[in-house]
């Protein structure tokens, strides 16, 4: 990494390290053009969300929102998924994710900042969260298999990692076929320049790291994702919005080629859900190949 984005991505985890220590202490966090603030405004934090999810969360969960929107409201999560929040703070949105997919279900949160992952994990004790898992690392880097998750959403994050295009990748890698995205994030006008987002805000303030849409569009499409939407819901600066931000990992029918040669790459087996399906690895029974490719196709 150049020296550059290792002081960028040091400057960010020092401060969302001390924004936790502020929550830990009693006070509130905050996301936003002015980064040396504690008050959040109508455009960042927990003022985005129904006060009945509020009420229900632990105080401090509350204060250290520092998003730009509410992820787990656009991500239509269901009874059982797997769904892993992205730069996961002090774990509002894991606990949410939580509550929606049940006790047959798991929430991951994944944090670079160990002072923010103390504060979630006592979050996560003090609601009772059986169901949930944080997990200390990048989002370039995320600590998790290959296509097992359902759903990755992400809160205001993904504007502040150093390589995007990673985040892409990794979040492309560890979603099962079929898997979405559901994120809240800010996103400039395409007619901003670099220059121009970084005078709005500075970059650990969610502002001046923001793609514009047709960048965002263009890198999730290049991490293979399909049905890309984004949808801008309100402004945080001129030219800046915070926009939700859908897509979906294609389920191995659609993707090109061979339909029948597709579906025996993704089950491991020859001739998936014919009365010929063989294992591609003898040790190993047609049962055991489905279930650790992550298919769709189980029976």
């Amino acid at each position: 990494m150049r020296e550059q984005s290792t002081d960028l991505r040091e400057t960010v985890r020092q401060r969302y390290a001390a924004a936790a220590v502020k929550v830990t202490e009693g006070g509130t966090a905050c996301c936003g053009p002015q980064p040396a603030a504690v008050e959040v405004d109508e455009n960042f934090g927990s003022t985005l969300y129904a006060a009945d999810e509020r009420d229900t969360l632990p105080a401090e969960a509350v204060a250290a929102s520092l998003g730009c929107g509410n992820p787990t409201a656009v991500a239509e999560l269901r009874e059982g998924e797997r769904v892993l929040d992205l730069g996961s703070g002090g774990g509002i949105d894991v606990l949410l994710s939580a509550r929606r997919v049940g006790p047959t279900g798991r929430a991951y949160g994944l944090d670079m900042t160990d002072e923010m992952l103390a504060l979630a994990l006592a979050n996560a004790e003090r609601a009772g969260a059986t169901n949930v898992e944080f997990l200390k690392g990048t989002i370039e880097a995320v600590p998790l298999p290959a296509s097992t998750i359902d759903v990755v959403i992400s809160n205001c994050v993904i504007n502040l990692s150093v390589d995007k295009a990673a985040v892409f990748a990794e979040t492309f890698r560890v979603l099962k076929p079929g898997g979405r995205i559901g994120v809240s994030d800010v996103v400039a006008d395409d007619a901003l320049t670099s220059e121009q987002r970084a005078e709005r805000g500075d970059y650990v303030g969610c502002i001046a790291g923001a793609l514009s849409f047709a960048e965002y569009r263009a890198g999730l499409k290049a991490a293979g994702f399909t049905d890309v939407e984004i949808t801008p819901t309100h402004p945080v600066a001129d030219g800046m919005h915070s926009a939700l931000v859908r897509a979906v990992k294609p389920s191995v029918a659609d993707e090109p080629g061979d339909s029948a040669a597709a579906t025996d790459a993704c089950c491991g087996v020859t001739s998936c859900c014919t009365s010929d399906e063989r294992t591609a690895d003898p040790s190993t029974t047609v049962a055991e190949a489905k279930a650790a490719s992550g298919c769709g196709c189980q029976n």
